[in-house]
């Protein structure tokens, strides 16, 4: 072994198995579940009731944190807005999907009626986008049909059991 292969650092793989296309679609709707969010959250706001204000704030603290995570171009007047976009970048897809849930629950809980709901759906989806990005690429179909048509003597063999025994 050659000491400059060992001296030479390992390059960090930052590849999550999504697809250009699906991250795409993920700040996409991520940037709609904030449109969504912010617009409910002003109108959660136009109330007295204390806790309807409560979730409307926190939608809109929901619609800025989308912004800043998904599309930080947006918030360009904010210095710290790449820092942040460059770590939540970092994050691995399940934890961005239990961030993302979570934070669309959490007005529900406060104050359930149909303006959370709606509000809140698109950014609930950009969270379940990201924990189906979790689960990882499907099996290729070659592979499937092979498990399916294997005989039952393959299986005996793979076991060590041919006589019947268990």
């Amino acid at each position: 072994m050659n000491t400059d292969e060992a001296a030479a650092p390992k390059p960090v793989n930052d590849d999550d198995g999504m697809t250009w296309w699906y991250r795409w679609l993920c700040k996409i709707v991520g940037v709609l579940g904030g449109v969504s969010c912010a617009i409910s959250g002003v109108w959660m706001c136009v109330t007295v009731n204390p806790l309807n204000i409560a979730a409307g704030v926190w939608m809109v603290l929901n619609a800025f944190v989308l912004f800043l995570c998904e599309v930080p171009f947006c918030c360009q007047f904010i210095e710290f807005a790449n820092a942040v976009a460059a770590r939540a970048d970092k994050f691995k897809p399940w934890q961005k999907a239990f961030f993302y849930c979570g934070m669309a629950l959490f007005p529900i809980f406060l104050s359930f009626s149909i303006t959370t709901l709606f509000g809140n759906a698109i950014a609930f989806t950009t969270g379940v986008l990201y924990g189906l990005a979790s689960l990882g690429k499907k099996g290729d179909a070659v592979s499937y049909a092979r498990l399916n048509h294997q005989k039952p003597g393959d299986e005996e063999k793979l076991t060590g059991t041919t006589d019947g025994s268990i």
